[in-house]
């Protein structure tokens, strides 16, 4: 079975190998109708501190690194970048 990516925007990186990222998900409300937004926090793991705050990052399914981390970051198009400029 494939593993999840999604996308989102890091809103912390003040821990060691680990960011915070903020993921945003749309979806119809099934009784008003309305377009209603959802965000949630994950923990994921970034083994160089590549990523910083405000920067769009993917993450992916993984082991539980520890009990808040089951992600991880994806090496690959934003992270690559942030490791260029770097």
């Amino acid at each position: 079975m494939p593993k999840r990516v999604l996308q989102g925007v890091v809103v912390s990186d003040k821990q060691d190998k680990t960011v915070v990222v903020k993921v945003e998900r749309r979806f119809t409300h099934p009784v008003m109708k309305k377009t209603v937004r959802r965000s949630k926090n994950y923990h994921a793991h970034d083994e160089n501190n590549v990523a910083k705050v405000g920067q769009m990052v993917f993450i992916e399914e993984s082991r539980p690194y520890s009990k808040l981390k089951t992600w991880k970051l994806v090496e690959g198009g934003a992270a690559e970048a942030a490791t260029a400029e770097a």
